[in-house]
């Protein structure tokens, strides 16, 4: 028999609005571009009473923490069983699901051995629905796409957005187009919008191209934009946070450390931890950081050539291809939120991130090159001083291993830096690759390849 609703009378539904993160303006209705109509800036969503004194924070932990033993469908969501801090639905049934969040808290004791931090974390977000973190936000932003009546969703993406909006729409009866970048795009990542059924163009651009053309298309065609632009996205993914947190016993962490692409992932982490905050539910708030590729690294330079004060866009080149994105949409909010919570941003190269990708698979966890940039970045941050090693660190892994095999393919053989300017310096990188070995179907053979790689294996890698 399914577990009855497990939602106290003194818990108020969400009434939620929209206000401008420039002028602060507040507005009940939003434009398909999400930004102000008085100065031009990005939308974000608030609610009176997440500010009021209305939800007080010993029963919000108390009714999240039973709606982990109920079946119903909205509580075996991890984002949905958070909904007092989300924009509520007119009904329930609007909800479009896939049993999205509930990720894992993974400790990573061989990173922490070769770092020296003793508490490290990765909190990864590959292990939603369709691979990776946008699962978060698209749940409820698809969910309002249904329910203001479009039949078309469409988004720009590097593939792991495009995966999760084809699978939401598809679940939700609804039809999605992708627009992608033609030869930029892992064959993972398409492969699951093709499946779910999306139109889907590969256009003659890159990302940011695709996300021009989209914000045309939006004005001239009844389709409705699912990118990180779209704030409701920004309020799911907002539940990493809430949600790790909880899993931490509500004892913040001392840096919280994400990738940086379009940033509206960083961005919904910071605007949750400063909810959490004012909330009380949570005493102080962790530093949060954001690590970019060199080779796209608009943030950085923002921040360190322009004061944030304005965007230094780039010509996006990486293999990391989720965070290939030179003109960030939400590079405000980001700036914003690392300011707020005293965090930083820095830039990883190439080979640091394939070294970084290599060390998180032999945890055995693994995770797409992008999420590697969180260790990385974590490694110059204790050259640095700015982490110390006594303190509290969580990775945030956005998406799974699977989304670029190629990638990790590449690596193993020895073929990822060929031709390129990294080539020479690649060969520092050869203990960790692990290629593939072609022999006869000889027992011997077999059991000489064993005692081989005994030789050459650690002596104790749980040591």
């Amino acid at each position: 028999m399914p577990s009855p609703a497990i939602s106290p009378p003194d818990l108020p539904q969400a009434a939620f609005c929209f206000r401008c993160i420039g002028c602060v303006s507040i507005t009940h209705s939003a434009g398909q571009d999400f930004r102000c109509s008085q100065c031009g800036n990005l939308l974000e969503i608030t609610d009176p009473q997440w500010n009021s004194g209305a939800l007080r924070a010993s029963d919000l932990k108390s009714v999240w923490r039973e709606r982990r033993g109920s079946n119903l469908a909205l509580d075996l969501s991890g984002v949905w069983r958070f909904r007092e801090l989300l924009p509520a639905p007119a009904s329930e049934r609007q909800v479009i699901t896939l049993r999205e969040g509930n990720t894992p808290l993974y400790e990573l004791p061989q990173s922490s051995r070769r770092t020296g931090v003793s508490r490290l974390f990765a909190k990864h977000q590959g292990m939603n629905p369709t691979g990776s973190f946008k699962d978060a936000g698209m749940t409820v932003a698809a969910t309002f796409a249904r329910q203001a009546g479009y039949s078309w969703v469409a988004c720009a993406s590097t593939g792991n957005t495009s995966a999760s909006m084809a699978a939401y729409a598809a679940r939700g009866g609804l039809r999605s187009l992708v627009l992608v970048p033609d030869g930029k795009i892992s064959w993972s990542k398409l492969s699951q919008a093709l499946d779910y059924g999306a139109l889907t163009c590969q256009l003659r651009t890159d990302f940011d191209g695709c996300l021009r053309l989209l914000q045309e298309l939006v004005r001239r065609a009844p389709v409705y934009q699912l990118n990180s632009i779209n704030p409701f996205r920004l309020e799911g993914q907002k539940t990493l946070a809430l949600e790790l947190l909880e899993q931490l016993d509500w004892q913040p962490p001392d840096h919280i450390i994400v990738p940086g692409g379009n940033l509206g992932n960083s961005s919904a982490i910071g605007k949750a931890l400063l909810e959490m905050r004012d909330l009380g539910l949570i005493p102080h708030l962790p530093k949060l950081s954001v690590i970019q590729a060199e080779g796209a690294n608009a943030l950085v330079r923002t921040l360190r050539e322009a004061g944030g004060q304005h965007l230094v866009s780039v010509e996006a080149d990486t293999r990391a291809t989720a965070i290939r994105i030179g003109n960030p949409a939400s590079w405000q909010k980001a700036v914003n939120v690392i300011k707020a919570t005293g965090g930083a941003c820095e830039e990883v190269s190439e080979l640091e991130i394939a070294q970084a990708k290599s060390e998180i698979g032999a945890e055995g966890i693994g995770c797409e090159p992008a999420s590697a940039v969180t260790l990385a970045g974590l490694k110059k941050f204790l050259r640095q001083g700015f982490v110390k090693p006594e303190e509290t660190v969580v990775l945030v892994l956005t998406g799974n291993l699977l989304k670029d095999p190629d990638f990790t393919m590449e690596f193993h053989r020895g073929d990822l830096f060929r031709g390129t300017i990294y080539e020479s310096a690649s060969g520092s990188l050869n203990p960790l690759r692990h290629p593939p070995i072609v022999l006869d179907p000889n027992l011997d053979v077999v059991i000489q390849a064993l005692e081989q790689a005994e030789k050459s294996s650690p002596t104790n890698v749980n040591a």
